[in-house]
């Protein structure tokens, strides 16, 4: 069992928490309040990021302290929306927002994962046709570890786990978002991931 502390409160922050809860985690979700935030942090082993990614790197860097040591698993994706409100762009072109994490909290162990699919997938990747993919990226493989086991523990067959290296590979499973509001757009909202097929 580890103590988790999700950030987000959201369709994502909900569903992991109610999936990490069932799976055995003791795990809070703090009000969007600061000291809350803080507080639940300080006290966590590992915490997910699940807010939105425009405005995580200001919020999760003001947690640099209460991050220290901890594994940070970061499941947001940081664009420029379109004005249907659908992502247009990268908010970090040339980067990613786990990097910018990364930089701004170096004591914390950032691992990027769960962020190439739709929120639905990440707690339930058997319903879809075909295997998707869990990507991890990531400087510290002990932690990469430790959030392996976290997605087995929520439904994710370890084959379906893919470790593409450091924190600097975030910039290709990012960028996987700018498929998201075409494949919105032409197949509505049904569940779907990105898959590496082999």
């Amino acid at each position: 069992m580890n103590t988790i502390t999700i950030l987000g409160s959201g369709r994502v922050g909900s569903g992991l928490a109610t999936a990490l809860r069932r799976a055995g985690h003791d795990v809070a979700v703090p009000d969007r309040s600061p000291g809350a935030a803080a507080d639940a942090a300080r006290a966590a082993q590992i915490v997910i990021n699940a807010t939105p990614g425009a405005g995580s790197l200001e919020r999760l860097g003001a947690l640099q302290e209460e991050l220290r040591d901890t594994i940070l698993v970061d499941v947001s994706n940081a664009t420029v929306d379109g004005p249907d409100g659908l992502p247009a762009g990268l908010l970090y072109p040339g980067s990613s927002l786990a990097e910018q994490l990364q930089q701004a909290l170096p004591e914390t162990r950032v691992v990027k994962t769960l962020n190439t699919m739709l929120f639905s997938v990440m707690t339930a990747p058997a319903t879809l046709t075909q295997p998707p993919t869990a990507f991890l990226s990531g400087n510290d493989p002990e932690a990469k570890l430790t959030v392996a086991g976290l997605l087995t523990g929520i439904g994710w067959n370890p084959q379906w786990i893919t470790d593409l290296g450091g924190i600097e590979t975030a910039q290709a499973s990012e960028a996987a978002i700018l498929f998201v509001p075409h494949v919105i757009r032409s197949t509505g909202l049904a569940p779907f991931a990105i898959s590496i097929a082999r």
